[in-house]
């Protein structure tokens, strides 16, 4: 997915909702879209207003570390909405290494946006524009950086204004879906649109009239426009329009009766630069990863790469080593596709202290073992690959006092499985949506906003288990009975494990197909050991071998996090299967 793309963006907000999330209702959630979203079909999916893994510039520096080592060929996008102070966020944004830049205003928003919010939230993108021009221009950082205007653009004038306060680019939204056919009924998330743009009906869709021709003929009436007024101001490029501000004329506002004592300066300032210093983007970021360890683990891994042989290697490992295996990974993908390569042709153990996002969007086929700790953000968007973290030889400590992950473990993971003989730090597995994992312990918000998956916690957890968790199974050790005051329990239900087969063939249908026997589901109890025998070989976990070893006691102390739509919808979907089987 990362590596079609020739631009991937960092939405930090929305313009024309700025603070608030989305959520794609149950009803439209199909079997396709479900699929795309490694989620189940009828379970709503919720996009949180904020983003778990970025709670500073830092964090967003690192994910934007992440993305380009995941294809290099991409440019990186932040997306910031007008507000005051954005110029601030824009110069940090830039900082960390940001290819390009959306300043997005309050006029746009789909017909899913809260009315109330499309009305009166947001700042208009000419503010916000204005400012950003103005801080990067002042701080030196204006020609490392590309910047996009966005909110309701419509015309040629819209174009040349944007260019005036400093966009190099200007978005396009609203308008050319009215091109298409959408006619503004505002009711995008009820599955209803009439002219089929916004719905996964599929007699709805039938009725869409639109076609591309009708677009590009739009953008050439715009381009037409945008050419007519340049020629008027005396401008023949495009680039030449870029921050002048000066250009504009303010007569006519600043003498109307309704502006009196207004004061644009401020607005229309042209901040000073020194001779010969761009106003514009003419400058590529360097993310510096000529440097980075995945050089040499390719070049290591070259035989699996080309000729899909099995190699295995040891390498140590940095905390200034930041997303190791993620380059590598863009390599398998780039060859195999999402697939991969078989289970454990690249095996690498890796010894010492990795820095963040250690394992970011590993790939099918890549086992990465880590003997030592990991920092935050280990197994990022894990793709299919397998990551262990276990202490070196010389730990004695117990695994289950003892951090040895940080925090956002598993962010985002859509497959593969991961093993951590250790305690994790916060938001654990958030926004998991298919990779299987077992840990000795985690810190508060674990598991929040997870759509699939399965995940195995040997001790505590902190508070707040299971926030917005709409899929997956969750197993928990819960030898004193007080795990389900740490639950956040609007979305989910704790159960006891489940032992018989019957039972179970209804509930997890569609999950652990690798456990199947003859044809038979195994049973909550099956998964939970087979999972535990993995852990300990991989980890040799003391918990799981005492666990194991006193099994007919200690399966007892589980209990099974199951969210109430996951289980609604597997419910329908095993009735629907049902049927179909019985012969007419």
């Amino acid at each position: 997915y990362l590596n079609s793309a020739d631009q991937i963006q960092i939405k930090m907000a929305q313009g024309a909702k700025p603070g608030e999330g989305g959520q794609l209702p149950g009803p439209k959630v199909s079997e396709y879209i479900a699929r795309l979203r490694y989620s189940v079909p009828g379970v709503g999916l919720i996009s949180p207003p904020p983003h778990h893994d970025i709670y500073s510039i830092e964090d967003l520096a690192q994910l934007i570390h992440d993305l380009k080592n995941a294809n290099d060929r991409a440019s990186i996008s932040v997306k910031l909405v007008a507000e005051s102070g954005v110029g601030t966020v824009a110069a940090g944004v830039t900082k960390a290494k940001a290819d390009h830049l959306v300043i997005a205003g309050h006029d746009g928003g789909t017909g899913a946006s809260p009315l109330s919010s499309v009305k009166h939230a947001g700042a208009p993108w000419e503010l916000g524009m204005a400012e950003t021009q103005q801080t990067l221009v002042l701080n030196g950082l204006r020609s490392r950086i590309r910047v996009q205007a966005d909110g309701q653009m419509k015309t040629g004038r819209d174009v040349v204004i944007a260019a005036m306060l400093g966009a190099d680019e200007v978005g396009f939204a609203t308008a050319p879906l009215v091109v298409e056919g959408c006619i503004m009924l505002r009711k995008c998330h009820l599955n209803t649109c009439s002219v089929g743009v916004a719905t996964q009906d599929p007699v709805l869709r039938k009725k869409f009239a639109g076609k591309p021709e009708y677009v590009v003929n739009f953008f050439f009436f715009v381009a037409e426009e945008a050419r007519q007024l340049m020629a008027q101001l005396g401008i023949r490029t495009f680039d030449e329009l870029i921050g002048r501000s000066d250009l504009l004329d303010k007569s006519k506002a600043i003498t109307h009766w309704k502006a009196q004592g207004l004061d644009f300066s401020r607005l229309f300032y042209q901040a000073p630069t020194e001779p010969g210093e761009p106003v514009r983007h003419t400058l590529t970021q360097d993310h510096g990863l000529d440097k980075a360890l995945d050089n040499k683990l390719i070049a290591h891994a070259r035989a699996a790469l080309d000729k899909g042989e099995q190699v295995s290697f040891i390498s140590p490992v940095k905390n200034l080593n930041r997303t190791v295996g993620a380059m590598l990974s863009s390599e398998v993908a780039r060859r195999y596709g999402h697939a991969g390569l078989p289970d454990d042709t690249i095996h690498i153990q890796l010894h010492g202290t990795a820095g963040q996002s250690a394992g970011a969007f590993l790939a099918h086929g890549i086992t990465l073992d880590l003997v030592g700790a990991g920092n935050d953000y280990v197994g990022k968007g894990l793709s299919g690959g397998r990551i262990i973290v276990r202490p070196n030889t010389e730990f004695r400590g117990w695994a289950v006092d003892n951090i040895i992950v940080g925090n956002t473990v598993l962010y985002g993971a859509i497959a593969g499985e991961a093993f951590f003989n250790g305690v994790a730090g916060e938001r654990f597995a958030v926004r998991n949506s298919g990779a299987t994992t077992v840990i000795e312990g985690t810190g508060d918000h674990g598991c929040e906003y997870m759509t699939g998956g399965t995940v195995v916690v040997l001790g505590e957890t902190g508070r707040n288990f299971g926030a917005g968790m709409s899929g997956g199974i969750a197993y928990v050790y819960d030898p004193d009975g007080k795990f389900e005051s740490k639950c956040n329990m609007a979305m989910i239900a704790v159960e006891p494990l489940l032992i018989k087969s019957e039972q179970e063939a209804n509930v997890d249908r569609g999950l652990w197909h690798s456990l199947e026997r003859n044809g038979k589901k195994q049973t909550d109890e099956a998964i939970l050991r087979y999972l535990l025998e993995r852990h300990f070989k991989h980890t040799g976990s003391t918990r799981a071998r005492n666990l194991l070893d006193d099994w007919t006691n200690s399966r007892k102390k589980f209990v099974k996090v199951f969210p109430h739509e996951y289980k609604r919808a597997l419910g329908e979907m095993a009735a629907v299967a049902k049927k179909d089987a019985v012969p007419a």
